[in-house]
């Protein structure tokens, strides 16, 4: 039986030099917390579920990830998967070393400093926090459910955010990726029509890119938290190519609902009728794109999640 202070810790490397020595930086340090350990690491993105749930077989109470947002994501559905009373006895935690960490940020953990991380990781403090979700069907006619903690994108920006992983893996830096990925953005599709509900509008027009936000959304939720219950929802106009410079220095300031082309919203449900075949992005990572309506709401205080003092 697996001692219910022992954490059980999934490291997640990323592609590239440097990685092995991280994780023997952090291994030197949890042993100087005298934190008591066992951990894995995962083969590829793909081993991610199967080895965090075998964690949550073998009994761990305090599961640790050391990776980014979507090796977050896939742990945060694991845990969904379990039986409610399982699950409020485990909690989950984070060292930030993915290709993107914004979930992380979010809380002030941040990647070039471990040791502040695990020892704040070390007191335990643990919060409910929300969790959207998505509702579908797929190409198969299976009604499916996938979780999120950051937020789904809809259109022009999971298209970026795509490039911006990929460009990530080549370039290291967030904003050299993200620079280069905003650059390309202008030989991707910019407007998609959209038919949607939410609260009680109902909307019917172009947009260039939708997000949905439990947390600050990559930036363009920037007031929503992951504990009050409800959803911020950006949508984007239609805008001209001239605006998007406005746009994007707004962004970079982190005021982009200031931008006129910004409808912001705050719900715990959106229905979604037509994306009009938009690429969909779920915690920054493209999912296979729902066929027909979907739905997306928000789940309150449903996962434990060791926080900051």
């Amino acid at each position: 039986m697996i001692n219910e202070n022992k954490w059980g810790i999934l490291y997640c490397p990323k592609n590239g030099f440097g990685s092995r020595k991280y994780w023997e930086k952090i291994q030197k340090c949890l042993c100087e917390f005298e934190i008591d350990f066992d951990f894995v690491q995962s083969e590829n993105s793909g081993s991610v579920e199967r080895l965090v749930n075998m964690l949550i077989s073998n009994g761990y109470k305090t599961i640790v990830i050391v990776g980014g947002d979507s090796a977050l994501n896939d742990a945060v559905n694991c845990l969904m998967n379990v039986e409610k009373d399982l699950r409020d006895q485990i909690t989950l935690g984070v060292i930030p070393h993915g290709i993107m960490n914004d979930f992380s940020h979010f809380w002030g953990f941040e990647e070039d400093d471990f040791v502040k991380t695990i020892g704040w990781l070390k007191k335990h403090r643990v919060r409910k926090i929300d969790l959207g979700c998505i509702r579908y069907t797929n190409k198969h006619g299976d009604r499916c459910h996938r979780y999120f903690l950051n937020c789904i994108n809809i259109g022009l920006i999971a298209s970026i955010m795509n490039l911006r992983r990929k460009t990530r893996h080549f370039f290291g830096s967030r904003t050299i990726s993200f620079l280069i990925s905003f650059f390309l953005m202008i030989f991707q599709r910019m407007d998609y029509k959209m038919k949607l509900k939410i609260n009680s509008e109902n909307i019917e027009r172009k947009v260039m890119t939708l997000c949905i936000g439990n947390s600050t959304g990559y930036g363009q939720t920037p007031n929503a938290v992951p504990y009050n219950g409800m959803l911020d929802i950006s949508l984007v106009k239609n805008t001209q190519i001239t605006q998007l410079f406005e746009g994007f220095y707004l962004f970079v300031k982190g005021k982009i609902l200031n931008h006129r082309s910004v409808l912001p919203y705050r719900t715990q449900e959106v229905e979604i009728e037509n994306i009009d075949h938009a690429l969909v992005g779920i915690d920054g990572r493209l999912m296979k794109t729902p066929v027909g309506k979907f739905r997306v709401n928000v789940e309150q205080e449903v996962l434990n999640f060791l926080i900051p003092e």
